[in-house]
């Protein structure tokens, strides 16, 4: 009997995972994707980036910014919680830091650009993976 309830419980486990990925894939717009899609996800992670190497943070939606460097590497940045409307054309990014580091768990603002500069959301970055170009593979050289 316990078998069969271990059994059980391992195919239980292995749908609540499959629910998961499903999820965070769901939670990603339509319009991330597509942009995504240009890229190949390397796994490759790091806690900091420097912000004398940032070019630019390009929100994707509101938990998925594009990170691109001078040096023209490509990172994906996947916020705790929501940053709302941080895709939205009338906001843009604030944030700061103490150092020449932008790091996880740094608090990133959504300033509404259309009115008096209020406060419209924020959140917590996570780590930032490395991207490549779609069909150069994670392999590169840099």
């Amino acid at each position: 009997m316990k078998p069969r309830n271990f059994v059980t419980g391992m195919a239980a486990a292995a749908a609540a995972l499959g629910m998961a990925s499903a999820v965070s894939a769901q939670d990603m717009s339509e319009a991330a994707a597509e942009r995504l899609a240009q890229f190949e996800r390397t796994g490759e992670t790091r806690t900091c980036i420097n912000i004398t190497q940032l070019r630019s943070i390009q929100p994707l939606d509101d938990r998925h910014f594009l990170i691109e460097m001078r040096n023209r590497d490509t990172y994906l940045n996947v916020v705790s919680g929501r940053c709302s409307h941080a895709a939205t054309s009338n906001t843009y990014l604030q944030y700061s830091t103490t150092g020449t580091q932008l790091c996880r768990g740094e608090i990133v603002h959504v300033i509404d650009n259309g009115g008096q500069g209020m406060l419209s959301g924020s959140c917590g970055l996570g780590e930032f993976e490395r991207l490549t170009p779609a069909g150069e593979g994670g392999s590169a050289t840099r």
